[in-house]
Order: C-alpha cells, then structure tokens, then sequence
C-alpha cells in the first residue's frame, strides 16, 4: 500500500477511533470515581448494579477502553502489534457486554435506549479488528 493512498483515509480513521477510545478510558475513569454520594443519588437498581459489580467485569471495561486506545496507538505507529492488543480489546468488550445484559440486564435497569451504546462499542471494536487484518494485509505495518 502507498503511503500516500494510505495517509489519505487510515490517519483520519485511526485518529477518530483513537479519540473514541479516549472517550472511553474518561467514561471508566469517571465510574471509578464515582462517590458513594453520587451513586446514592441513582435509582435502587442502579445503585445494586454499581455496588455489586464485580472485579472482572470492571477489568473488562479497563481492558477494552485501555486496550482499544493502545491499539490505535499502534495503528497509526504501523506496528503488528495492534492486531493483538484489538482483539484482547474486542474480547474485554464482549465480555463487558454479557455482564450488561445477561447479568445484570442494563435495559431494565436503564431503558431501551441503554442498548445503542453497547452496540456502537462493540461494532467499533470489531470495525478496528478488521480494519487492522485488513492493514496486515496490504502491508501496513514496518
């Protein structure tokens, strides 16, 4: 692949979904900073589902975020790496969202709406795993 017909969309694209998963390591930040004040102030569910998580899946929302962040890093540093560290991200997402949904059931806790979140995230996830298959491929990476 040309480096001019790869700085034209890869760079755009990478730096997008690198501010997207900073995004998301501010949303994990802010729930672990979360005061008993705050959480107090939420409905009775959500108040459980808060208190109650348990350590792996807050690892798991730690893994995607910060995984999904560092494989971007990778990505626009054209190192095969990325690869990896997307999947272990895309792994953490998904185990993130069994946790919401089978157990703790999110859209009865938060709404219907509680659903399009999720799905972005883990179509985000997928798109950067494909996407860095598909850099492999063209010989990206140094």
């Amino acid at each position: 692949m040309s480096e001019n017909t790869a700085n034209r969309w890869i760079k755009p694209v990478l730096i997008t979904a690198l501010l997207w998963n900073i995004l998301g390591v501010f949303a994990f930040i802010m729930q672990l900073s979360l005061t008993p004040e705050m959480v107090s102030k939420l409905p009775q569910e959500q108040q459980l589902a808060y208190n109650n998580q348990p350590l792996w899946a807050t690892l798991a929302f730690a893994i995607a975020v910060f995984g999904g962040a560092l494989g971007c890093v990778l990505l626009l540093f054209k190192k095969s790496l990325a690869a990896l560290t997307l999947i272990i991200s895309l792994a953490a997402v998904l185990a993130q969202q069994y946790y919401n949904f089978m157990i703790i059931n999110s859209i009865s806790l938060f709404g219907v709406s509680a659903i399009f979140m999720p799905i972005a995230v883990t179509l985000i996830a997928i798109a950067l795993v494909y996407l860095s298959f598909h850099l492999k491929q063209q010989d990206y990476f140094k």
